[in-house]
Parts: structure tokens; C-alpha cells; sequence
């Protein structure tokens, strides 16, 4: 699994002219789902996304967590993530899962977040979404499920 988590002031997802998902102060998370993910690392990375500390204290250190500063999770699939580029002028996807399993660790992470008591939205899986967002900072991290140390 890829995660980009980006710091945001704010982000919404829009399908069909509609905002079906939104969040003020938070975190967007972009999130890719390759074959081999099980739904222990939608849990590591929802873990992860939840304590990575990217928002200032008071002293303007990055030293708190979206839980600790009371934001909210915007989780938007995007199989893209898992494009490789490196090879010829078009990515492959042949990384990225089956959908109906990146549909189940989707939402197997974003209900991950959701049980910390964090607000999360959400865009739909696989439709055509259109995401805004005011990066915040701007603050972007990704997260590759293959860094774990278990």
C-alpha cells in the first residue's frame, strides 16, 4: 500500500458535480492498494496516518498528530499511485489490486481511522473524482507499506 498524506486546511471530493466528501482542518489521504496488501497494513497505515506527528505545536514544531490537534481524514482511492514509470512514456498498473479487493482495504483503513474517533470522509471508490484541497504549509509525506519494521 502507498499513502500520500497531505496537511490541509482544507479538502472536499466531488463526483458528478456533487461533494460527497469534505474535511476543514486535516489530513488528505490518497491511497493505493497493490495485490499483495492484506488488511494488516490498511491497519499499520491508518495507524500511522493517525499518530504521524506533521502539525505544529507551539512552538511551530511538527509535534502533533491529526488526533491531537482535533482534525479530520479525507481518504480518496487512487490507483495511480501505484504506476511504475520506469519503462517507456506510459505507466503500468499491474501493481495495483483487483478492485474489488482495494475496495475492501479502502475502507478497512479508512474505518481503521474512523475508530480513533477522527472525522473521515471520503471519496467513492473507482468513480471519477474531482479532489480540492488547500495544502497546508505545504506539508506532503508518502508512506510506503513496505517501510514497516513490523
Amino acid at each position: 500500500m502507498r499513502v500520500v498524506l497531505q496537511r490541509v486546511s482544507h479538502a472536499a471530493v466531488e463526483v458528478d458535480h456533487q461533494i460527497v466528501g469534505q474535511i476543514e482542518h486535516g489530513i488528505l489521504a490518497l491511497i493505493g492498494v497493490s495485490h499483495d496488501d492484506t488488511l494488516q497494513d490498511a491497519k499499520w497505515l491508518a495507524e500511522k496516518t493517525t499518530q504521524l506527528r506533521i502539525f505544529a505545536d507551539d512552538q511551530g514544531k511538527m509535534n502533533r498528530s491529526v488526533l491531537d490537534v482535533g482534525g479530520g481524514v479525507l481518504v480518496v482511492s487512487q490507483f495511480t499511485l501505484l504506476g511504475d514509470c520506469r519503462k517507456g512514456r506510459r505507466p503500468a498498473f499491474t501493481a495495483a489490486a483487483d478492485p474489488a479487493i482495494a475496495n475492501e482495504l479502502y475502507l478497512h483503513y479508512a474505518d481503521q481511522i474512523a475508530a480513533t474517533g477522527i472525522k473521515v470522509a471520503k471519496g467513492i471508490f473507482a468513480a471519477d473524482m474531482k479532489v480540492s484541497l488547500v495544502n497546508d504549509g505545504p506539508v506532503t509525506m508518502v508512506i510506503d507499506r513496505c517501510e514497516k519494521t513490523s
